[in-house]
């Protein structure tokens, strides 16, 4: 089984004629590259192990810990606004309280939690860990996906159960773990687009009828680009923040579009990209986004006391005059929201004492303390410390400067597009909260760029792993440097566990987790 695809350079070139089968086969592989592994039978059952093992981890003990029986950190915030949606049907209506500066949608979520177990800890958790659970599933499948290797699909999975910013935020109230689910989903579906795209334009090849015209030909319509503008809108829904993806990952279809019609033989790739793609991709990332993230809003328009539906009156009777107001008091609405978060910056001399800027957070040097309790019991001692802290595993954050000079090494050296992809996704993490660094932020925004620095690592293994080709001698010592790193991050994850979790432990353990300066 080929561990790496190795198909990026044959994309350098345009593809002569084809002359006979065997030249024609080899014109077909060179646009759809190394095809994915044939044992799809096993390669679920992997991913459903992994997928359980990561969904124990994930919700074990869910419901712990508390504030004497009301919610924690910023779960204080979604927690009840969650609450407060459910009690009214699908709207928020807390005037007074003014600080429902983000979309219903991750809200909504948290209320099924609440809907099912109640206003407890695992009502506010639950959704959050399922969809944990399911960034699982999907990294699994995404790393096989790009590597056309079950074996590092499955190393993915298990990188991410280990990572420690990825597990307390699968178990906290809090919109994040949403944001980064639905991101995740539509990087997938982006690569299963351009997978489709590859094989459309390899029948068309195979079938003489690529070179009709200039631009090459038309390739119907890509559903799993449609998919990608749904979970778009559905991360916008969730946070605003889902726009830079919106950016990203449009910029990257159109990277993908104009290679694989060069990869085809298409005389003018680049104009065909322009002229067959963008329009149809503008109106699957932009316009389906955008049609989506109004749809989560479907509460707020239903709602008569919702906050701020009625800011615009309307200005007269009927239908028309109706929805102009609705629609002017939803902006007048978002015109708030927007002055709030351009508002929310440091003043000095207050900052908060867990504010990060977004240079920290590649490695995770600035941490979040969500609970503390320094009187409790169950440690063999008489005080104890129960404490849970956001901090992305050391093993896996303190590669990531590595991670991304190696990425960005064989982007422009190699013209490797795995590499390219997945730092699209991780860079649209990290890089706009740089606009404005007097912003307050934190280090849980980072919490989408975690399956982005996993699939970069995984990718990087996979060069330390080698070719199931390679002699066995090759082979088998990259495979013991790859399972001893792997052991490395779960020791690194089992030894972060009491202070991810909130498990009770003496004072000296507690100053023993706090391995930096900067994380007390």
């Amino acid at each position: 089984m080929s561990v790496l695809v190795a198909d990026e350079s044959a994309e350098r070139a345009a593809a002569p004629e084809p002359r006979g089968p065997d030249a024609l086969e080899r014109a077909r592989l060179r646009v759809t590259g190394r095809p994915m592994p044939i044992d799809r039978a096993r390669a679920w059952l992997v991913t459903a192990v992994i997928g359980i093992i990561g969904g124990i981890v994930r919700f074990q003990n869910l419901g712990f810990p508390d504030d004497k029986g009301t919610p924690v950190f910023d779960e204080k915030h979604y927690v009840p606004q969650a609450w407060e949606w459910l009690r009214n049907g699908g709207f928020e209506n807390n005037a007074g309280y003014r600080l429902t500066v983000h979309p219903p949608l991750g809200k909504s979520l948290i209320s099924v939690g609440e809907w099912l177990f109640g206003y407890n800890g695992w009502g506010w958790r639950f959704t959050a860990a399922l969809a944990g659970a399911l960034m699982i599933v999907l990294v699994v499948r995404i790393a096989r996906r790009l590597t056309r290797s079950t074996l590092l699909g499955a190393i993915a999975g298990v990188l991410l159960i280990a990572d420690g910013m990825s597990h307390l935020q699968s178990r906290m109230g809090m919109l994040d773990i949403f944001l980064a689910f639905f991101v995740l989903a539509a990087f997938g579906c982006v690569l299963v687009d351009r997978d489709q795209v590859r094989s459309r334009l390899a029948t068309a090849l195979s079938e003489g009828w690529v070179a009709e015209s200039r631009f090459g030909p038309r390739l119907g319509v890509r559903w799993w680009r449609l998919g990608a503008g749904v979970m778009l809108g559905l991360a916008c829904g969730v946070k605003w923040s889902g726009l830079y993806w919106i950016a990203a990952f449009g910029l990257l279809t159109v990277l993908f579009d104009a290679t694989a019609r060069r990869a085809a033989g298409v005389r003018s790739p680049w104009l065909g990209s322009l002229v067959r793609d963008t329009l149809p991709g503008i109106a699957a990332l932009v316009v389906v986004a955008m049609g989506v993230y109004l749809a989560t809003w479907w509460g707020w328009f239903g709602g008569e006391t919702s906050l701020d539906r009625y800011l615009v009156p309307a200005d007269g009777p009927g239908v028309f005059s109706a929805v102009k107001a609705a629609f002017g008091s939803l902006l007048s609405y978002h015109e708030s929201v927007l002055t709030f978060h351009s508002e929310l910056v440091t003043k000095p001399g207050e900052a908060h004492p867990w504010e990060s800027k977004p240079w920290t957070w590649p490695m995770g040097l600035r941490p979040m303390l969500y609970y503390y309790e320094g009187s409790t019991t169950g440690c063999g001692e008489l005080t104890c410390v129960s404490a849970t802290m956001l901090i992305g595993t050391p093993a896996l954050w303190w590669l990531a400067l590595p991670m991304i000079a190696f990425s960005a090494w064989r982007m422009f050296a190699r013209l490797d597009w795995r590499y390219a992809a997945v730092m699209v996704g991780y860079m649209a993490g990290l890089l706009p909260w740089f606009i404005n660094i007097d912003r307050q932020m934190y280090y849980f925004y980072a919490t989408p760029m975690a399956p982005f620095l996993v699939l970069g690592i995984t990718l990087a293994l996979g060069h330390v792993l080698g070719s199931s080709r390679a002699g066995p001698e090759r082979r088998g010592t990259g495979l013991l440097a790859v399972a001893l790193y792997i052991g490395l991050v779960v020791a690194n994850f089992i030894w972060l566990w009491p202070i991810l979790n909130g498990d009770s432990i003496t004072e000296a353990r507690w100053q023993a987790e706090l391995w930096l300066p900067s994380w007390r």
